[in-house]
């Protein structure tokens, strides 16, 4: 798959309204008592791949993404998975508490962005 820079915009763009949101909902969670459970590295690239499901059936070919999109960015996260995870692992361990759900969503979409770069090169 030969990712556009329109392409992996959107993406960035996605996964700021992501983050945003882990945000938000953390915030929401503290206020009223709740402990946030444990999030993944897995799980945030599913919630990606959710959110692009979701907007390529409400607005793919107004923001000009390809029939197939979906399918290409889920084979190129499965490639990317191990490598994401490790980074993450590597990247949260370091000098840091436990990391919230919008930290591990930003430092999985960064190394899911840097990985899908290397490709396009």
């Amino acid at each position: 798959m030969k990712l556009t820079g329109h392409m992996i915009g959107l993406l960035k763009e996605y996964m700021r309204d992501l983050v945003e949101q882990a945000r938000q909902e953390t915030e929401a969670q503290r206020t009223f008592g709740f402990a946030p459970a444990p999030y993944r590295p897995d799980q945030a690239i599913s919630d990606l791949l959710a959110i692009l499901d979701d907007r390529i059936e409400s607005e793919g070919v107004q923001v000009g993404l390809p029939e197939g999109f979906l399918h290409d960015m889920w084979t190129l996260c499965q490639e990317a998975q191990a490598q994401v995870a490790d980074r993450v692992w590597l990247e949260s361990n370091v000098g840091q508490e436990g990391l919230s759900k919008a930290g591990i969503r930003e430092l999985t979409y960064r190394a899911l962005i840097e990985f899908i770069e290397q490709r396009v090169e």
